[in-house]
């Protein structure tokens, strides 16, 4: 059987509808760890208390170990496909050169990427800024589970002003490789990647003692230059990193009810001869020439909880965290510019770094009574950011050094009556007090105070036990960051008047789950969401030179669309879809001719299907994923009132993967697992619209991996 899915993936979709029917086969009870494929059937953490995904009343999706090592992925890009609404922006295979993009929020050029999509590890916060350059450099083997919220929901307990979402890594644990009755565990894993002839070893060392357990992990990577599905060669892809992950938790207390977790982290990657404009494409290239790249990316968090066992009123969580990332360019060749004081200064050896810490209150009350389930969660969140840059030549205008410091207070109640209708209102307000360093004010920046305002009201009503309908009203403010405070190159001044962008935001949707469908004990979940956002005092560069501020409120934007996750599970077939439609409008546009045009960080409409088969009593998983993206149209447009409108046009395209699985349970190969993956099976020749490059041609991945416990 075949499945025409072009020109777009609409037609796809439909016709899928009835494949998930037709791939189910008679099927007895399964185990729960055959249920691998049921996505909206995983536990969120990141919405508040525990729920499972389908009864989530936002869009959400969780990546768990399985899958991570299904992806056997090496960036962001290769992490997110597949996940509706979702995907990287910037580079196609430079390691430091991608984005977050969630729901057309976010790409590698936003100084406001920061707010927009909050990125963190363990609950600590981290970001990374700069020209051409990618925003998250952690080695993603050292992370068992990926929870992606979208929307500005999650404004209330990750910070006002995330209108496009969260990305939220959660790192390995000794638990996840101890059994009941095992003290001490290792496991070494062992990886190829067929282009770029990339090399990967890592070694994970878990111990348990009494109420303590800690673990141990090393990885290393090395790899060349990748080429694109025509053989072409994209040039500064190569790499070397090392990672380590030291993890301990104690248990103490009644009944057991504290733990204090302390997790340390560490990704080193060295790039030489890698493109200046990481994120960039191979037009940049003979422009801004190579340079060798070092990146240090360190995150530390200590964790205290205590459930007060006993006390319905007290469940308190405080976290102590702090992150760096540090990047440093020197060595440059290629260029026919040099290093040269302004603009040009982008190609002299410097040092960028983003150092924040965060301390972390928070306390979750039950009011539960009769049929009600009540939970108020109330917090509190201290940050200090230090944003630095320097070169050869001294401080750097268009990256400005400064201190940012937030506190913000949140409070949001979950009211689940009688496990049928879910409300959810949530509050925060964030008081921010940006202060410039000595070089930056000597260019005319200024202390600026600020605070922003984000509340919202989530619901989730069952119709019955197969059906419920869910939506979202949500209204969140963006501060500007120091980048757009501050920022002052060719001549410009800083922008210290700048007004908040704020965010007004609607989401309803349908779930349908239904068991026995086909066959005792499978399983068919569905969840569908439509939004719509409109954008207002959208900050932007300003176009014109000399003594004019650097940034702007321009603009006004509109964003809508829809998304739909389903999944197909019983014994020994499964079937996944992600589809994502988002859709874009500038709105009270400067030139008048751009108002209704789509905007450029839209990604095209895509849709991931996932079909495949499980031989349980052979440790067997396999399947093929196809992924259809529809040609799309994008425009940039100049600030001025006459500004420049530039239309990008990229032709739809299909890619193919694969993906075999084995892991024997019992004999001399027991704790021993196997997986190749084969992504873009076709050597498909492709540019995806939010990236500048050509896309990775044929890579086939084989990974190794073996457990040893006692």
């Amino acid at each position: 059987m075949s499945i025409r899915c072009l020109p777009g993936p609409r037609a796809c979709l439909l016709s899928t509808a009835t494949l998930l029917t037709l791939c189910a086969a008679p099927a007895v009870a399964q185990e729960a760890d055959e249920t691998v494929f049921q996505m909206l059937g995983r536990i969120i953490f990141g919405t508040g208390t525990a729920k499972v995904a389908i009864d989530t009343p936002q869009a959400v999706t969780a990546l768990e170990q399985g899958d991570l090592d299904r992806k056997q992925a090496a960036s962001i890009g290769e992490l997110l496909k597949g996940v509706p609404g979702v995907q990287a922006a910037g580079a196609s295979a430079r390691p430091m050169g991608m984005a977050f993009n969630i729901r057309g929020i976010g790409n590698s050029e936003q100084t406001a990427s920061e707010e927009r999509i909050k990125v963190v590890v363990d609950g600590a916060p981290k970001f990374f800024e700069q020209y051409r350059m990618g925003s998250f450099f952690g080695d993603l083997e050292l992370f068992k589970r990926v929870e992606i919220l979208r929307g500005p929901a999650s404004s209330t307990l990750y910070g006002s002003g995330t209108i496009g979402g969260v990305v939220a890594f959660t790192t390995k644990d000794a638990a996840d490789y101890l059994g009941e009755g095992e003290t001490s565990a290792l496991r070494f894993k062992g990886g190829y990647e067929s282009n770029g002839d990339v090399g990967k070893l890592g070694v994970i060392y878990a111990h348990r003692a009494g109420n303590a357990d800690f673990l141990l992990a090393l990885n290393a990577s090395h790899g060349g230059d990748k080429t694109d599905g025509a053989g072409t060669v994209l040039a500064g892809t190569a790499h070397d990193a090392v990672s380590a992950l030291a993890k301990g938790t104690l248990t103490f207390g009644n009944d057991g009810d504290q733990s204090l977790t302390l997790a340390l982290s560490r990704t080193d990657t060295d790039l030489d001869d890698a493109a200046v404009a990481q994120s960039g494409g191979a037009a940049n290239i003979p422009t801004f020439g190579f340079a060798d790249i070092h990146a240090i990316d360190d995150t530390a968090t200590l964790t205290w909880r205590n459930q007060f066992s006993g006390n319905d009123l007290l469940d308190l969580t405080v976290q102590l965290s702090y992150t760096d990332t540090d990047v440093s360019k020197d060595n440059f060749t290629g260029s026919p510019l040099a290093c040269a004081p302004g603009t040009f200064q982008v190609l002299c050896p410097g040092d960028y770094g983003y150092a924040t810490k965060t301390l972390k209150v928070e306390n979750t009350a039950d009011f539960s009574t009769g049929d009600w389930q009540n939970f108020l969660t109330f917090g509190v969140q201290f940050s200090e950011q230090e944003r630095t840059a320097t070169s050869s030549l001294g401080p750097l205008g268009f990256h400005p050094q400064g201190t940012d410091r937030k506190i913000g207070v949140y409070a949001q109640g979950e009211f689940v009556w009688n496990e049928r209708l879910t409300l959810i209102p949530g509050l925060r307000v964030d008081f921010a007090d940006r202060a410039p360093s000595a070089a930056t004010a000597a260019l005319g920046g200024t202390a600026v105070t600020d605070e922003a305002i984000s509340p919202k009201l989530s619901a989730l009503y069952k119709l019955n036990d197969n059906w419920g309908v869910f939506g979202t009203l949500a209204r969140t403010e963006r501060m500007p960051t120091l980048d757009e405070l501050y920022s002052t190159d060719g001549g410009r001044l800083p922008s210290l008047n700048l007004e908040k962008e704020t965010a007004e935001s609607i989401e309803l949707g349908v779930t349908y789950q239904r068991e026995g469908l086909f066959a005792e004990g499978d399983t068919l979940q569905l969840k569908a969401t439509a939004f719509h956002s409109n954008l207002s005092n959208l900050i932007v560069t300003n176009g014109a030179t000399g003594a004019v501020p650097r940034y702007l409120n321009v603009r006004a934007a509109e964003l809508w669309g829809g998304e739909l996750e389903a999944s197909y599970d019983a014994e020994r077939w499964f079937a996944n879809i992600g589809y994502s439609n988002v859709r874009s409008a500038y709105r009270d546009m400067p030139n008048p001719a751009a108002n209704g045009l789509t905007v450029a960080d839209t990604p095209a409409e895509n849709l991931a299907l996932t079909l495949g088969a499980k031989v349980p009593d052979r440790g067997l998983i396999f399947g093929w994923t196809a992924y259809y993206f529809d040609a799309i149209t994008t425009n940039s447009v100049a600030t001025s009132a006459a500004g420049t409108i530039t239309p990008t046009h990229t032709p739809a395209y299909h890619t193919h993967d694969l993906f075999v699985t084995w892991k024997p349970e019992t004999g001399a190969l027991a704790g021993m697992d196997v997986t190749l993956t084969v992504e873009n099976v076709f050597d498909a020749d492709y540019k995806n619209n939010l990236s500048l490059d050509r896309a990775q041609g044929m890579n086939a991945k084989l990974a190794i991996g073996k457990n040893f416990t006692w």
